[in-house]
């Protein structure tokens, strides 16, 4: 399964964030280095599609996808030279497909630390731009000498160079100009700016009331950022005490207090969807009676990649795959009606599913 990381300053609300996701567990305390290990999480991931699906078939069972968090430790400047946690927390990163900045902006003065979203976000990118200038100088030297042996790491080196050039600027490879071809050939060293990345600014309460003051100049800073494509990375602002407080309630009560604040579902919904998408990640669906259930799958993959996230036999023995809109068969309310109606596709190996499909897999083994 796929996995996010909390990375940010010592009492930025990670811990708070996560139990806000996992309905408790990890230790939120005003001091720095509550969390020393990494807890890790699971998320389900709220798609009113599915619901409305799972109501059309009377379904039994409601199964949703998921995701990983991981609640990191946080960062303080000087960690790319072992300050706080140091590797331990570097480590940590290195590990998750995505990273999640999480940054301060609520007002407290019984937590300390700087309330200024763009301080922090300052501190956590020089630090993560740091520890790759370290490990890309290092294998930048190492991979110049095996390229004088073998010439096909020469897309290497240009691309070690490229990063070393952007890095010693204080530039995170999430906002330079790499090309995907570059991106391709750092892969393989695992660097923790080279990942995407997603922003959650910690509101007050006060400030979540109005946020787009304090969410604008985030939302400036990291315009171009995130997917090295220029389309910027996504700033998500949230209460998180407040959402983590409203994940312990009840279903009705936890509805009923968000919107008596005015928020509608909650910003935790919003976050969680905008992650999932941010890993790549898309959603199929079955229905029926028996069950309805959300499938992940990753951008691109072909339709019997696909059926194999339900089984192994459902890849191995592909013939078919029973294909039709989600929308489009809650309009016909049955799959026996879309069917009369035509609208359920025929389609086979060279086909590659699009979010939002509902399928049912024909195969043989």
């Amino acid at each position: 399964m796929e996995r996010f990381g909390f990375v940010g300053l010592p009492n930025a609300g990670k811990s708070s964030l996560y139990n806000a996701l996992a309905g408790g567990g990890a230790l939120a305390a005003p001091y720095a280095f509550a969390t020393t290990d990494p807890n890790i999480g699971v998320a389900k991931v709220p798609d009113a599609r599915l619901d409305r699906l799972a109501e059309m078939s009377a379904s039994k069972k409601v199964v949703p996808a998921s995701v990983e968090f991981a609640d990191i430790g946080g960062l303080v400047e000087g960690a790319s030279q072992g300050e706080g946690l140091g590797n331990k927390f570097l480590a940590g990163i290195r590990e998750v497909d995505a990273i999640v900045f999480v940054l301060r902006a609520f007002r407290d003065t019984d937590v300390p630390g700087p309330s200024d979203p763009l301080e922090h976000l300052r501190i956590v990118e020089v630090e993560l731009a740091l520890a790759d200038l370290d490990t890309t100088e290092k294998q930048l030297d190492k991979v110049r000498r095996s390229a004088k042996g073998d010439p096909s790491l020469g897309p290497a080196v240009a691309a070690l160079g490229k990063a070393v050039d952007r890095l010693g600027e204080g530039v995170p490879l999430y906002r330079s100009d790499l090309t995907a071809d570059d991106r391709a050939a750092l892969r393989p060293f695992f660097l923790l700016t080279d990942k995407p990345v997603l922003a959650v600014v910690n509101l007050d309460e006060e400030q979540v009331m109005d946020p787009d003051p304090v969410l604008a100049p985030v939302i400036a800073e990291l315009e171009g950022a995130g997917t090295g494509t220029g389309s910027g990375a996504q700033v998500v602002g949230m209460c998180v005490q407040l959402e983590a407080e409203a994940a312990l309630l009840p279903e009705a009560d936890r509805v009923e207090m968000l919107e008596g604040l005015g928020l509608g579902e909650g910003a935790l919904p919003v976050f969680v969807r905008a992650a999932y998408h941010l890993l790549g990640l898309r959603t199929y669906f079955t229905t029926g009676e028996k069950e309805s259930r959300a499938w992940t799958f990753r951008a691109g993959s072909s339709a019997p990649e696909c059926a194999g996230r339900i089984h192994t036999d459902f890849q191995r023995g592909f013939i078919r795959a029973e294909t039709i809109r989600w929308d489009t068969l809650l309009d016909q309310s049955s799959w026996s009606k879309a069917r009369d109606a035509g609208l359920v596709r025929s389609e086979g190996k060279d086909y590659f599913p699009e979010d939002g499909d509902v399928m049912e897999f024909r195969f043989n083994v």
